[in-house]
């Protein structure tokens, strides 16, 4: 579990990024979302114990993030967007750092190279972007370990690794992991994701699983706007709609909609979910 309370954070003070924030998140495939300079990637560096609080506290179990603990970064694995790539082999890459890792698969581990199509013997440093990025997310789900935070793991990726990382985060996911994916790239993985944390500078807007979302918001394509939309837009099917969901009618989240919807109606959505 990931328990962070009164939680405040600042590079310039008269500029918090969060500000005496309070959530957790415990098993689920976490999509953090939020606009550019909110904190998404800030967030997972506190998680990591990379960036100090500075008042109130981020847990990782029962351990202050910030202290790094040894049997506390045994749990925890964080993959940058970005990654310098070393001038040695994949292989040489897992065998070398995976033995701080208990729970790391070997089997594993070439499984889903071989589903992503990446040669174990490259070197890191002459691999392609996305080559990389693949290695590194074959790496990362192979250690098993109970938290994995992803920054933008589909940056790079192709069409068909797109599809291939969906399938290869199912089933790496088990009941007792959090995988938390910080993305842009929402309609990558709206298939995948569930809870959705939606962060705005100073506060979190929604912290909620799918089946809670849609209980309170109907997603709909309607050839008018409908009467008390919270959002809509015109496209060449319809009007794509967020509403409320009064009558407890089923639909299937859109998740584009659904971010759009709330940045748009901060206070109001705050309020109906209780954030």
């Amino acid at each position: 579990m990931i328990t962070i309370k009164d939680f405040t954070f600042y590079y310039n003070k008269k500029r918090p990024i969060f500000d005496n924030v309070s959530f957790t998140m415990k098993s689920g495939i976490y999509g953090l979302l939020g606009e550019n300079g909110v904190g998404k990637t800030t967030l997972l560096h506190c998680i990591s114990g990379l960036r100090f609080p500075r008042e109130g506290s981020c847990k990782v179990d029962d351990y202050e993030a910030c202290y790094r603990n040894p049997n506390m970064l045994q749990q925890l694995f964080f993959l940058p967007e970005e990654f310098q790539g070393p001038a040695i082999s994949i292989d040489t890459f897992a065998k070398v750092n995976a033995s701080f890792y208990p729970n790391f698969s070997d089997e594993q581990f070439r499984q889903y190279l071989n589903e992503f199509h990446v040669e174990s013997d490259r070197k890191m440093s002459e691999l392609s972007f996305g080559q990389k990025k693949k290695a590194l997310i074959s790496y990362a789900l192979a250690l098993n370990t109970p938290i994995t935070l992803l920054d933008e793991p589909t940056n790079g990726l192709d069409i068909p690794s797109k599809a291939q990382f969906r399938k290869i985060i199912s089933a790496a996911f088990s009941d007792e992991k959090i995988i938390l994916i910080s993305t842009h790239q929402v309609r990558d993985l709206e298939s995948l994701i569930d809870p959705i944390i939606i962060l705005d500078r100073n506060q979190v807007l929604l912290n909620n699983s799918v089946q809670e979302i849609t209980d309170k918001l109907l997603f709909s394509i309607t050839p008018t706007v409908p009467e008390g939309a919270f959002y809509w837009e015109h496209t060449m099917q319809g009007f794509v709609a967020v509403s409320p969901n009064h009558n407890k009618e089923e639909s299937t989240m859109n998740i584009e909609a659904l971010f759009n919807a709330v940045v748009s109606n901060k206070a109001t959505f705050k309020n109906l979910f209780n954030a």
